[in-house]
C-alpha cells in the first residue's frame, strides 16, 4: 500500500518548495530562488550533495561577470543558502559574503511632471491606474490586486492586502482619485479587481509598466524615471508637506525606518536653499 504521500518529499528541490510555502513566501520569491538554484546545479554539473564552496563561489562570480545588481546577487545568496544549508544541512556559507548594495538615490518626479504625465493619457483606466498608484504610494504588485472591497471612499482609505512581506497596511487616497474610482467601479463586484485584462483577470505587472513608460515617453521628461518612480515621488512630496516620516514609513509598508529616510535626501528641504559660495 502507498503511503509516501503522507511523508514531506525527499526531492530536494521539492521539499525547498514546502519549505518556502511555509515560511509563506511570495509566489514570485519561490519562482526567483528555484531558479538559481537549477541555475547553479546545471553550473556546476554536480548532484546538490556534491556542491562545494569553490562552486558556490564560482558560480556567484559568474553573476558578477553576467553584471548581474547586487540585489539579484544577493536575491541568489539567499536562495543557495536556504537550498543548501537548510534543505541539504551543508555548512559552508561562513566564509561566501553576500554582496554590498549600491545606494543610489531614488528617481523622484515632481508634481508637475506627474500631473504632465497624467494629463496626456487618454484613456481613463490607465489615467485611473497611474493617479491610483502616485496618490497611494502603490508598488507595482500591489495596483493589480486591488479590489473594490479594498476602497473605503468615506474615508479615503485603500487597504492593500498581503503586499511585501506578506503584510497588509492601510494607505491614503487623493479625493480626486476617490471621487473618479467610486464612479468606475459603480458597477463592480465586491471581489472584482478595480484594473482588470480582458479576460475579467488581474493585469500583468508588465502590462502596468507600459502604460507607464507610453506615458512618460508622450511627456517628453528628460529623467530616467520608471513605474516605481511613482511611489518615491508620493514619499517624497509627503515628506516636502511636512507629513512625520513615521507616518511616511507606515503608508509604504517598510518595516525599517531606515529605508524611509532614503527620502530625506531628494526631498526639496532646507538643503536645497543653501548658496553656493561662488553665488
Amino acid at each position: 500500500m502507498k503511503q509516501s504521500h503522507y511523508y514531506p518529499s525527499q526531492d530536494p528541490i521539492l521539499k525547498l518548495k514546502q519549505e518556502m510555502k511555509l515560511r509563506r513566501f511570495s509566489d514570485k520569491t519561490i519562482k526567483s530562488y528555484l531558479y538559481y538554484i537549477i541555475d547553479i546545479l546545471n553550473y556546476a554539473n554536480k548532484n546538490p550533495k556534491t556542491v562545494n564552496t569553490e562552486d558556490i563561489r564560482n558560480y556567484l562570480e559568474k553573476l558578477v561577470d553576467d553584471k548581474k545588481s547586487s540585489s539579484t546577487l544577493n536575491t541568489a545568496y539567499s536562495a543557495l543558502k536556504l537550498y543548501f544549508e537548510k534543505i541539504l544541512y551543508r555548512r559552508f556559507f561562513v566564509n561566501i559574503p553576500r554582496a554590498k548594495q549600491v545606494k543610489k538615490l531614488p528617481e523622484v518626479l515632481t508634481k508637475e511632471e506627474v500631473k504632465k504625465i497624467l494629463a496626456i493619457i487618454k484613456n481613463v483606466k490607465h489615467k485611473l491606474l497611474l493617479a491610483l498608484m502616485y496618490s497611494s504610494g502603490l508598488r507595482v504588485s500591489e495596483i493589480i490586486t486591488v479590489k473594490v472591497k479594498d476602497l473605503d471612499f468615506k474615508s479615503k482609505i485603500l487597504k492593500v492586502r498581503q503586499a511585501k512581506g506578506a503584510k497588509d497596511r492601510i494607505t491614503i487616497m487623493s479625493k480626486k482619485v476617490a471621487d473618479i474610482l467610486e464612479k468606475y467601479t459603480k458597477n463592480k463586484k465586491i471581489n472584482d479587481y478595480i484594473f482588470k485584462n480582458s479576460r475579467g483577470g488581474k493585469l500583468t505587472e508588465r502590462t502596468v509598466q507600459k502604460v507607464f513608460t507610453q506615458a512618460f515617453k508622450d511627456a517628453k521628461i528628460k529623467k530616467q524615471a520608471s513605474c516605481h518612480s511613482l511611489r518615491h515621488s508620493f514619499a517624497t512630496h509627503l515628506l516636502e508637506a511636512g507629513t512625520d516620516i513615521r507616518y511616511i514609513q507606515e503608508l509604504l509598508g517598510h518595516a525599517r525606518l531606515e529605508t524611509t529616510q532614503i527620502y530625506t535626501k531628494v526631498a526639496n528641504n532646507k538643503l536645497r536653499e543653501i548658496k553656493s559660495p561662488l553665488d
